[in-house]
């Protein structure tokens, strides 16, 4: 019997019954996350319910020496949740309960499979929401958001989602169950822990803070003949000294898709649009919306169109919050890129992408966050054709190397996983890796936490670094022990 199969037979033990998934066809629907192009068939999937269940099996884990993942709801984009096939796919989509709602607090603990809207949804009567809101919102689980370190469209004006997480219950790697708070003297573990991947431990529940509902909120579509004087408008909005809550832009290939998914009605003709959402005490978003109206008219635009009611705001947004879905609606096959650069140097980047739809003959549907820099370019290619994939893959590549030409980063808020591993040194040096994994190794000497994700080439916590000579700095200043 393999280490796997007696590790499996424990588990049924220590778990109710259903909560352990052999059966190899039932195995495959968690063979990947939303980035469907990275597969692997788990080796077992557990089903737990409670916080000392994900405990309970993370320590038969560290007893047997078997990796363990953690998964949400599936809707990652960087296979961060990609299982292994020799380890226990820990998925939290039972755990799904508010536990408490702290109005006078303004706080709310959750469950790591609660959905992320689901918590909006619970306190909006009481005129309070959960600010982050990816796109995904109505089935991504705030577990999934906690380690990606999840923004949205409003993360302009209200941070990601370390911002609003108070402190977390954790399982540890060795199966300890702890909690990490903001209030915590010392370093800052509950910030280390939120937007690493799982690679530290498994979150079991969350504190999160409620943000009231503003006074006022407008919402207004501002169409431009190209996507360039969308970007001035974005430009001037900003140096303006206008924050709203979201600018968000899409151009014309995008705007295609979401008219053929959701039938979005944007104007007829548009070569970009912008989506911008002012919100906040009634006076001031008049005063702004005013700004932003004319600055999207001096810059190009040749229609502008603002929300009168609620159900017209929806609708607005309807298109944007679609377009990642909607472009297979014109492409079999595409790759969701996830990137970020300084506004300034938001037109040189988009111009480097149209070059390189020409170089590699594919097609790049631009949509992002303009207020902030992070473009989300969706690589569209047809998988039928040969050498069309590696193609896309290159050009996808190419774009991430934009990005950190012009300052910027290879990930805004999809994470690293397993997708973007590769591209780590080109941001960081070798020195750089070895710390963060002396970080790592402080919470998972083992290595069992979803091993193979964020570092392109993770070392055994003892193994001693051979590429280079002398002693790592933190060694030498005497705040780590060597790897």
């Amino acid at each position: 019997m393999s280490t796997l199969e007696r590790l499996t037979a424990r588990l049924g033990a220590a778990l109710p019954p259903e909560a352990v998934i052999t059966d190899p066809v039932r195995l495959r629907t968690y063979e990947c996350d939303g980035l469907t192009y990275h597969r692997a068939t788990p080796g077992v999937v557990v089903l737990p319910e409670t916080a000392e269940q994900v405990a309970a099996v993370v320590r038969l884990c560290a007893e047997f020496g078997v990796p363990f993942v953690a998964r949400g709801s599936g809707t990652g984009l960087s296979g961060g949740a990609l299982p292994r096939t020799d380890g226990v796919l820990i998925v939290t989509s039972r755990m799904r309960r508010i536990l408490e709602i702290d109005i006078a607090g303004r706080r709310a603990v959750v469950e790591p499979g609660v959905t992320n809207l689901a918590i909006t949804e619970a306190v909006r009567d009481q005129g309070y929401y959960y600010a982050p809101d990816p796109s995904s919102q109505q089935i991504c689980s705030i577990g999934g958001n906690v380690a990606e370190n999840s923004g949205g469209a409003h993360c302009l004006k209200y941070g990601f989602t370390v911002n609003h997480v108070l402190a977390l219950q954790v399982v540890t790697p060795d199966g300890e169950i702890v909690e990490l708070s903001e209030q915590d003297a010392g370093y800052d573990l509950l910030g280390a822990f939120i937007g690493s991947e799982g690679t530290l431990g498994i979150a079991t529940a969350i504190t999160v803070r409620l943000s009231r509902a503003p006074e006022a909120v407008t919402t207004l579509l501002a169409a431009f003949t190209d996507i360039e004087s969308g970007g001035q408008a974005v430009s001037a909005v900003i140096a303006a000294g206008v924050l709203p809550a979201a600018i968000e832009m899409m151009d014309a290939l995008a705007i295609e898709a979401a008219e053929a998914a959701v039938h979005c009605g944007y104007p007829p003709g548009a070569g970009a649009v912008l989506v911008v959402e002012l919100d906040g005490p009634r006076a001031e978003v008049e005063r702004q919306f005013t700004a932003v109206e004319r600055i999207c008219r001096d810059t190009g635009a040749f229609e502008v169109r603002v929300a009168a009611s609620a159900e017209e705001r929806a609708a607005i947004w309807k298109g944007r919050k679609s377009a990642f879905a909607a472009v297979g609606r014109i492409s079999p096959a595409y790759i969701v890129q996830d990137g970020v650069v300084p506004r300034t140097a938001l037109p040189e980047v988009l111009a480097g992408i149209d070059r390189l739809q020409d170089e590699y003959g594919i097609r790049v549907a631009n949509v992002f966050h303009a207020g902030d820099g992070n473009l989300h370019p969706l690589v569209l290619f047809d998988d039928s054709v040969p050498g069309e994939g590696e193609r896309a893959e290159a050009a996808s590549g190419r774009i991430l190397d934009l990005c950190i030409e012009h300052g910027g980063s290879i990930t805004g808020e999809h994470g690293v996983g397993v997708d973007k591993a590769r591209y780590m040194p080109r941001m960081f040096t070798p020195d750089d890796l070895d710390t963060m994994q002396l970080v790592r190794c402080a919470f998972d000497p083992e290595g069992l936490s979803n091993p193979g994700k964020v570092f392109p080439t993770p070392r055994l916590c003892g193994e001693v670094p051979g590429v280079r000579k002398g002693v790592h700095p933190l060694v030498e200043a005497g705040l780590a022990e060597q790897f």
